[in-house]
């Protein structure tokens, strides 16, 4: 039987709102970045796990071939372990998948900020109101 555990704890979901201010953006893309990196981590622990049971299935199909037992549990338990490695070669790629999501969303929030960094620094720290967007569409 696995020992893997499902973890409640981890990266809060990241709420879809319309909050589009330069801070909200880039919290939002902090918390998705960091919830794909725990994910990321979460799949290569899974991955070992079930490679590591495809191996020990594939030695109790020994066992049970070994133990002069029906034929059909051999076979039965094999297939088992060549699904669980098929499972396992998976989510390295989901893993793989996941850490390339980490990537391009860090550099989405580096682009943000490069290009709307200096906007909310000049329209944060001056005294003067800002109109809302859509003020002047009337």
């Amino acid at each position: 039987m696995s020992d893997l555990v499902p973890q409640t704890g981890g990266a809060a979901p990241v709420p879809a709102d319309d909050d589009n201010r330069y801070k909200a953006v880039q919290a939002k893309l902090d918390k998705l970045g960091t919830a794909l990196d725990d994910a990321a981590g979460e799949l290569e622990a899974l991955r070992r796990e079930m490679k590591a049971n495809a191996k020990h299935t594939e030695t109790v199909a020994g066992d049970i071939e070994n133990a002069d037992l029906d034929a059909k549990f051999v076979v039965l338990t094999d297939e088992v372990a060549v699904a669980l490695g098929g499972a396992a070669v998976s989510v390295k790629n989901l893993g793989a998948t996941a850490q390339e999501v980490v990537t391009m969303t860090y550099q989405a929030k580096r682009t943000h900020s490069k290009l709307y960094g200096a906007l909310d620094d000049i329209r944060s720290n001056r005294p003067e109101k800002t109109p809302k967007p859509g003020f002047f569409d009337r």
